[in-house]
């Protein structure tokens, strides 16, 4: 069995992950500073270990308080904690870049000093901004705001250095992911999860512009699925990038359709005026032919039963 650090383990993709993992008896670490995750997401199989990615001593006390149990080192790391959406940029800059880009230097010297054999993490799908879809790994990208230019720099101080300390660093592009324990996200979550809560409230989901916009929803299930059959190829590839999406795009207006049909509601979308200024994405559509190909993902939670999965889950909180 693998022994994993998962930071920001206690938030959305990170607990989804940690959690499968401990269910498949890999030894886990999940570490977060909890700003944006809550403990209450993990299960008892994981253990916690409260810090901050930006700390060499906080990563360094993880290890030490998991060794007892996992022996000498990690075997992997799946580096997760980030300031995750552009709007997290607008309160505090200076902080955000510090905590992605600074972030994610420290935890690669710390991959690196402890011997972990793979360090993954994620990037984002904003790095493609307008690009044309389907949406390839191999394209030329311009990054269209403040949170995917962190991300193509993590990308890039990545690359530099899995060459020069020839370490395998795997890096993902989400595209819209949606699902369970994203409740703590509030505003920052998934479109797919706001629209839900607020159709079950009776509210109505705010819509920019026309509606028409696609995106490439995307359970957390099947991100899952992707990070776990990267981490555990027996392929090298020194730095590489993987989409993860489902192939399919829809646009928000059917999103709030598909909604309605799954919870038995009628809640109309309200359409505003799009009040975002830094490149907004008119539609995303993964290309997962790479991610295919070489570590055999398939998506397989359809739109409609990930979405029942939420509606389920907040009706029996009631």
């Amino acid at each position: 069995m693998a022994k994993i650090l998962v930071t920001g383990g206690a938030g959305f993709i990170g607990s989804n992950f940690a959690n499968a993992m401990a269910e498949q008896n890999h030894e886990v670490v999940a570490f977060d500073n909890l700003s944006l995750g809550v403990e209450a997401n993990l299960s008892d199989k994981v253990k916690f270990v409260k810090g901050d990615v930006n700390k060499k001593e906080d990563l360094e006390s993880a290890l030490r308080q998991a060794q007892g149990k996992l022996g000498e080192s990690f075997d992997y790391i799946v580096h997760l904690a980030a300031s995750s959406s552009a709007p997290m940029f607008a309160d505090d800059m200076y902080w955000a870049y510090q905590n992605n880009v600074c972030g994610h230097i420290r935890v690669m010297q710390f991959a690196k000093s402890i011997g972990v054999k793979k360090l993954l993490f994620a990037s984002t799908s904003s790095i493609y901004g307008n690009n044309p879809t389907p949406l390839t790994e191999d394209q030329e990208v311009v990054p269209p705001n403040h949170y995917s230019v962190t991300k193509f720099a993590q990308e890039g101080a990545s690359r530099v250095f899995s060459k020069a300390e020839n370490m395998e660093i795997i890096a993902f592009r989400f595209m819209s992911v949606y699902g369970i324990n994203e409740d703590h996200k509030k505003t920052f979550a998934n479109l797919a999860s706001q629209f839900t809560w607020d159709i079950l409230s009776g509210k109505q989901p705010e819509l920019y512009g026309d509606g028409e916009q696609k995106r490439d929803f995307t359970n957390v299930k099947d991100v899952v699925q992707g990070i776990e059959l990267a981490m555990n190829t027996d392929k090298k590839y020194g730095f590489t990038i993987f989409n993860i999406g489902t192939n399919k795009a829809i646009t928000l207006i059917e999103l709030v359709e598909i909604i309605n049909k799954v919870a038995g509601t009628d809640v109309q979308p309200k359409l505003v005026e799009n009040p975002v200024r830094e490149g907004y994405v008119r539609t995303q559509l993964a290309d997962i032919n790479k991610i295919s190909n070489e570590l055999g993902f398939k998506p397989a939670v359809e739109l409609e039963d990930g979405l029942q999965e939420i509606v389920d889950r907040l009706r029996h909180k009631k």
